[in-house]
């Protein structure tokens, strides 16, 4: 019997669209500190789906097509991806230094316990990282 999900899935993958996969792929690795797992080249010879993953979770990306856009193509984001990172004011440095990133919130405690930074990568993507630093009672927390 086969695994469901397969082996080092988590039950939830998100799925984002990059019209240039390779290099968005590239940039995860550089930038976020992903591991690349699967690049998969079209007949053209570029990327048409790839996988990385960072700590336990994996994030799959592939090309829009006609019937699909990505925020690029929109001009807005559409989602947020939220990581979990060991350090997040040396995550944001890293990011920062990486060309095709904009930081879009610097590294700030927020009144849910978690520190957190946003990015935007070349293709509109948007990214919050966080390290929870502190537990906050559901009833304490007041934005």
């Amino acid at each position: 019997m086969v695994d469901n999900p397969p082996a080092g899935f988590p039950t939830v993958t998100p799925y984002l669209l990059y019209s240039d996969v390779d290099a968005a792929l590239d940039r995860l690795v550089e930038a976020f500190g992903f591991e690349e797992r699967v690049r998969m080249p079209g007949p053209d010879g570029k990327a048409m789906h790839a996988e990385a993953g960072i700590g336990n979770a994996v994030v799959m990306m592939g090309n829009p097509g006609p019937d699909y856009k990505n925020p690029a193509a929109l001009g807005a984001a559409t989602q947020l991806v939220y990581v979990y990172v060991d350090d997040v004011d040396a995550h944001c440095e890293r990011a920062r230094a990486t060309d095709g990133i904009e930081i879009i919130r610097e590294p700030t405690d927020q009144f849910y316990g978690d520190r957190t930074y946003g990015a935007r990568d070349a293709e509109g993507h948007e990214w919050s990282f966080a390290q929870h630093v502190r537990d906050v009672a559901p009833e304490d927390m007041h934005p």
